[in-house]
């Protein structure tokens, strides 16, 4: 073996390395967020671990991505969960049915453009799949029949999935910059990983346009579902 391929397959493993840590870290982001704020809305909850599923699939791809957000819906449901398989199931759709759309997208188009893309279609996606999901499975472990679930369609869970929806793509459009060039400057990503919209008048923009749909979320979570039961969850 020449030298020119021993140091190529060193340079692979190093990468590899790296990229499993990185995919580690925000494993590990994900699960944090479960513990620091988690909102209970009725049966359904609140959380921002598709956030970090996101960014592990804008910088590898849609299979990490798949790959994050499986390993997310175990650990949960090894730790945390109170739904069992069937909770586990509905969680991995939605995590990977939103960051597998986004990280898709902009993988083919890795500019602003793509990320806000990829993002927005995302909300809808996961919307979409989990409604489906709501309908298949929801009556199963909550022991009552589909047309009581379609009957919460349009004032529960179409509502709260959008509004969850858009809150986890703007806080990864806000997050995703700094965080990818961070992992740049400690070197565990090369430049080319590093994702390819720049700071400039139309990020500005698009920051403050997310973090707007952040504060708007946050109020139309509180509002949409008056009468609602909410809870802090904490364990």
């Amino acid at each position: 073996m020449s030298s020119k391929s021993i140091a190529a397959n060193r340079g692979n493993t190093g990468m590899n390395v790296k990229k499993m840590t990185i995919l580690a870290m925000f494993i590990a982001l994900g699960y944090v967020c479960l513990f620091v704020f988690r909102i209970k809305v009725q049966f359904l909850t609140l959380e921002f671990k598709d956030v970090f599923i996101t960014m592990s699939g804008f910088i590898f791809g849609p299979l990490a991505a798949a790959a994050v957000a499986l390993a997310e819906s175990l650990l949960e449901l090894a730790t945390l969960s109170d739904t069992g398989f069937w909770g586990a199931l509905m969680n991995f759709a939605g995590s990977a049915a939103f960051a597998v759309t986004a990280s898709l997208i902009y993988k083919f188009n890795k500019t602003f453009k793509g990320a806000v893309i990829g993002l927005v279609s995302a909300v809808f996606s996961m919307t979409a799949v989990m409604l489906l999901m709501n309908i298949l499975i929801t009556p199963i472990y909550m022991h009552t029949d589909v047309n009581t679930v379609a009957g919460m369609i349009p004032k529960l869970l179409l509502p709260f999935n959008l509004i969850k929806g858009m809150l986890n793509a703007a806080i990864a459009f806000i997050l995703y910059k700094p965080l990818s060039q961070a992992l740049r400057a400690t070197g565990m990503l090369p430049k080319s990983s590093a994702g390819g919209f720049t700071v400039n008048r139309k990020s500005v923009f698009g920051l403050m346009v997310a973090l707007a749909v952040v504060v708007a979320s946050v109020v139309l979570i509180f509002t949409m579902f008056e009468g609602s039961s909410f809870e802090f969850v904490k364990k």
